[in-house]
C-alpha cells in the first residue's frame, strides 16, 4: 500500500483525475486514455477474430466471441422488433466496451500509482473510466441523440411532432404533454449515465477503503468483494446495453 500522510490523502490520491484545464472546459486525460485504449483493444480483437474465423473447428477465442455475439443477438431478438441494421453492432459495442471499462475496477488500487512512481512520475491517474460521470453521461447522451434521430427518421418529423404534443393526453392538453415528454426524455439519459457512474464509483471507493485495512483484513474482505464485483460490472454493462435497445425500440414504435 502506498504510504501517505493520512487516510484522507490516500483516498483523494485514488479519486482524483489526471485533468487539463478547469471548470466546464476541464478534460480528464486519464478517462480519455483508458476508454480509447480499451475501445481500440476491443475493435482489434474482434477484427482479428473476424479475419481469421473458420467454419471448421473454431479456436477458443473465436468460440468466445461467437458466444458473446449470440448472446447479444438473443437480447435484440427478444426486445427489438424493428429492422434497424445498426442495432446489433451498437449493442455489441456498448456491452463489450462498457464491460471492459468496468473491469478495470478489478485491478489492484495501488498498481498504477506504484508503476508511475517507479518511473518517478507523480501524477493522478484513475484507471476506471466509468467512474467519471463525464464519460457515462457522454455515453447516455449519445444514446439519447440516437433515440431522437431514429425516431424522426422512421416516423418522420410531422408524425413525431404530433406524438410529442398529442401524447399521452389529448391534443388539447398539449402543454402538459410537452412537459411530460420533456421530463421523460431528459430522465432517460440522466438515469442511464448516473446509474452506471454511481455503481462503479461506489465499487471503486469500497476497494480503496479495503486497501486501507491491515493486510489480513484486505484478503478477508477483498476476496468476496472482488467475486461480487465481477457480477456488478457485468450487470451494469448488460443494463446499459438492454436499456439502449429498449429506448430505441420505444422511439421507433408507431402506435
Amino acid at each position: 500500500m502506498t504510504t501517505l500522510v493520512t487516510s484522507t490523502d490516500y483516498i483523494k490520491e485514488h479519486l482524483t483525475n489526471l485533468s487539463y484545464g478547469s471548470g466546464f472546459w476541464q478534460i480528464n486525460i486519464d478517462t480519455l486514455i483508458g476508454s480509447i485504449i480499451l475501445g481500440g483493444s476491443f475493435l482489434a480483437v474482434f477484427y482479428f477474430v473476424a479475419k481469421h474465423a473458420t467454419s471448421g473447428v473454431p479456436s477458443k477465442l473465436q468460440s468466445f466471441v461467437e458466444l458473446i455475439i449470440e448472446f447479444i443477438n438473443t437480447q435484440i431478438h427478444d426486445t427489438y422488433h424493428g429492422k434497424n441494421q445498426i442495432m446489433g453492432p451498437l449493442a455489441l459495442t456498448i456491452f463489450v466496451w462498457v464491460f471492459l471499462m468496468n473491469a478495470m475496477d478489478l485491478l489492484p488500487v495501488d498498481l498504477f500509482p506504484v508503476i508511475l512512481r517507479f518511473f518517478n512520475i507523480h501524477l493522478h491517474f484513475k484507471v476506471v473510466p466509468t467512474t467519471d460521470p463525464n464519460l457515462t453521461l457522454g455515453l447516455s447522451i449519445s444514446v439519447f441523440l440516437l433515440v431522437i434521430f431514429y425516431g424522426l427518421t422512421i416516423k418522420g418529423v410531422k408524425k413525431a411532432s404530433i406524438e410529442f404534443v398529442g401524447r399521452p393526453f389529448s391534443i388539447w392538453l398539449f402543454p402538459m404533454n410537452i412537459f411530460f415528454k420533456t421530463v421523460e426524455g431528459l430522465a432517460k439519459p440522466l438515469s442511464l449515465g448516473l446509474r452506471l457512474f454511481g455503481n462503479l464509483y461506489a465499487g471503486e471507493l469500497i476497494f480503496i477503503l479495503i486497501a486501507l485495512l491491515p493486510w489480513w483484513g484486505q484478503w478477508m474482505l477483498g476476496g468476496p468483494w472482488v467475486i461480487f464485483h465481477v457480477l456488478i460490472i457485468t450487470i451494469q454493462a448488460f443494463i446499459f446495453m438492454i436499456l439502449t435497445i429498449i429506448y430505441l425500440a420505444m422511439a421507433e414504435e408507431t402506435h
